[in-house]
């Protein structure tokens, strides 16, 4: 039986239904064992034709996303544009009417801007997965911590998840906030008062500025990486008293649960968000698992996403 999403593009994590998430997390499982084969292809994406478009700089999403093509048999062209050439409007429309003229099957777009990729969405007959847009959101790395989660957790509901850092400039942190709240687990914002908007007081999220109290008692705790390249002023004094104050070392995830496991979507800032012990000890932190599911993840989405077009 042919299997597909009930949305034809992926903008947000609010374009899935948990019936979707739930779909894809069971794929993503399979593709997940099927890596660790020695025969790996699937050819679910055969004569199908994938564009990866980025106007943002990427290594890890970037090769993620080519990877999960090629593994499915797809056409995979990579299309790394420079920010600088690319402006919103008409040059971004003109960009989405010169890729609908190619007939791609696929889509995967980033851009700095938020809202560029659903407007490139309304501009093409194919489906378009968004890489991650500006400060808006980045659906598939929410997906795959969410399955990072239930592997090393068990369970991915009722737990205690404390979001930690450049709260503010994060897409990474608003796809996840939306994710784990369809699945009723206790959400914790966790970092500077510049860095954390209080409109999220208003969803019911559980807001510290003091990272101690933060992280008592969590299951996960997902750092963030700080966005410098985002910010128009300065924001924190110094890279040394940010990682004091709210850095992740062991003093501070000692008071999280004994089992709490420790994330960052990567790339990391070593001694300004995390200690590097901490990010390499394996017994706490799950990052290199984040990357290999982030594959098999990518690989479900892109399978159901096809599935539409069958």
């Amino acid at each position: 039986m042919e299997r597909f999403l009930q949305t034809r593009h992926l903008i947000q994590i609010d374009d899935l239904s948990r019936e979707d998430i739930e779909e894809i997390l069971a794929l993503a499982e399979f593709y997940l064992e099927l890596n660790k084969n020695k025969v790996k292809r699937k050819h679910h994406l055969k004569s199908f034709t994938q564009i990866n478009v980025f106007f943002e700089n990427s290594t890890r999403t970037l090769a993620s996303f080519e990877l999960a093509g090629k593994k499915l048999g797809g056409i995979v062209q990579d299309i790394q544009v420079a920010t600088s050439s690319v402006q919103k409007g008409e040059t971004l429309i003109d960009t989405a009417l010169t890729l609908n003229a190619m007939r791609p099957d696929l889509l995967v777009v980033r851009h700095s801007s938020s809202g560029a990729v659903n407007l490139l969405s309304e501009k093409v007959n194919c489906s378009v997965l968004n890489a991650g847009d500006g400060s808006h959101e980045h659906p598939t790395q929410a997906l795959l911590d969410f399955l990072t989660i239930k592997h090393r957790k068990k369970k991915k509901e009722d737990l205690i998840i404390a979001i930690c850092g450049d709260i503010s400039h994060s897409r990474v942190a608003r796809s996840n906030i939306a994710l784990l709240c369809k699945f009723n687990n206790q959400v914790r914002l966790v970092g500077p008062s510049n860095l954390l908007p209080t409109s999220f007081k208003d969803m019911g999220l559980e807001i510290y500025n003091n990272m101690e109290d933060g992280v008592r008692g969590a299951d996960v705790i997902m750092m963030l990486r700080l966005q410098k390249e985002r910010m128009k002023f300065g924001f924190i004094p110094s890279n040394r008293e940010y990682f004091n104050r709210f850095g992740l070392d062991s003093q501070k995830l000692s008071l999280a649960k004994n089992d709490a496991i420790v994330m960052h979507p990567g790339p990391m800032n070593r001694g300004v968000e995390i200690d590097g012990i901490i990010a390499d000890d394996l017994n706490r932190s799950v990052i290199q698992e984040q990357v290999e599911i982030g594959v098999a993840l990518r690989m479900a989405v892109l399978h159901l996403l096809v599935d539409r077009q069958k």
